[in-house]
């Protein structure tokens, strides 16, 4: 089994899947878009996750991606990738077809099929059994229905030594609390929402997966600094001028889903990542305009003006 000190960092960002034109994968443009999200912060970066639009890629698309983004960031950050979905089998054949091109998984709570808390139990210990690569759950309740409990979550945080961390997104700021004061010492917990991560931190979460870090990453990792070298009222802060660009990625109403919000920022800033596949849509036009007033409001990332092939 992985060992549990593997350091995936403290900003990780959840990558978008850049496709040209015609609706195809833009492999370049991936490469360059992991490259830049390392320039600006990132200490690893998750491929293939929801944000990725997973759900839409090919079996070979996400290992060309995975393969892709491990040969860009060489030496420099790690591939998370996202390997799993609602099948427990599905989901190991993936992460051992993967092989060396990922450095961890990412395994979100299993969509639509609702398991009890024990079927979650069993899905993720039998993924991580059949592997040697450090994994992380994702508990994102808000799209996949069921919540995995804070039980849950220290109960496989004690049994199995390939999982090491969480990328939690329950907006339950009691059950974040319950499982750090569970989980081994060593067991890692990231925010999985970029608007709670200072009051996770507070409570003594590591770090970020972060969808806003693709156009202000370095502010996020300077927020993440401060807080560590206890200056927590810079922090705070910080945080709070970030907040309106969180919500604005991730209105609590909303005519489309992520990433489309974040995808519309990254074509508005310059950075050419096309549209979404079916069933996700654009983001429509008033609301591309607030976003890109809003954007105008904030010190970005430099991103390099490159049109996808």
């Amino acid at each position: 089994m992985g060992a549990r000190q593997t350091d995936f960092g403290r900003l990780i960002t959840a990558m978008v899947t850049p496709f040209n034109g015609n609706g195809d994968v833009d492999y370049a443009q991936a490469r360059r878009l992991a490259q830049v999200l390392l320039d600006n912060g990132s200490d690893s970066i998750v491929v293939s996750g929801t944000t990725g639009e997973s759900p839409t890629l090919t079996t070979e698309e996400k290992l060309r991606l995975f393969r892709t983004v491990k040969e860009a960031v060489a030496g420099r950050g790690k591939v998370i990738g996202g390997t799993c979905n609602y099948s427990t089998q599905e989901s190991i054949e993936l992460t051992r077809e993967a092989g060396d091109a990922i450095d961890g998984v990412l395994m979100v709570v299993p969509y639509y099929n609702n398991p009890p808390q024990e079927g979650l139990y069993r899905h993720f210990r039998a993924i991580a059994e059949h592997t040697e690569l450090p994994c992380i759950l994702y508990n994102v309740p808000s799209r996949t229905v069921r919540n995995m409990e804070g039980a849950t979550t220290v109960r496989l945080a004690q049994d199995v030594p390939n999982i090491v961390g969480l990328k939690e997104a329950v907006n339950n700021m009691e059950q974040v609390a319950e499982i750090l004061s569970g989980v081994p010492e060593d067991f890692r917990v990231w925010s999985g929402n970029d608007g709670d991560t200072f009051p996770m931190l507070a409570l003594g979460a590591y770090g970020v997966v972060s969808v806003a870090s693709h156009v202000v990453g370095r502010q996020i990792k300077r927020m993440i600094d401060l807080h560590v070298q206890g200056q927590v009222k810079e922090a705070a802060g910080l945080h709070r001028r970030l907040m309106p660009l969180f919500k604005s990625l991730f209105p609590p109403v909303s005519p489309v889903a992520s990433p489309s919000a974040i995808k519309s920022a990254l074509n508005l800033s310059g950075f050419e990542t096309g549209g979404l596949r079916l069933p996700l849509i654009e983001l429509p036009a008033p609301a591309r305009d607030r976003l890109s007033a809003l954007l105008a409001t904030y010190e970005l990332d430099p991103l390099p003006v490159v049109v996808g092939a």
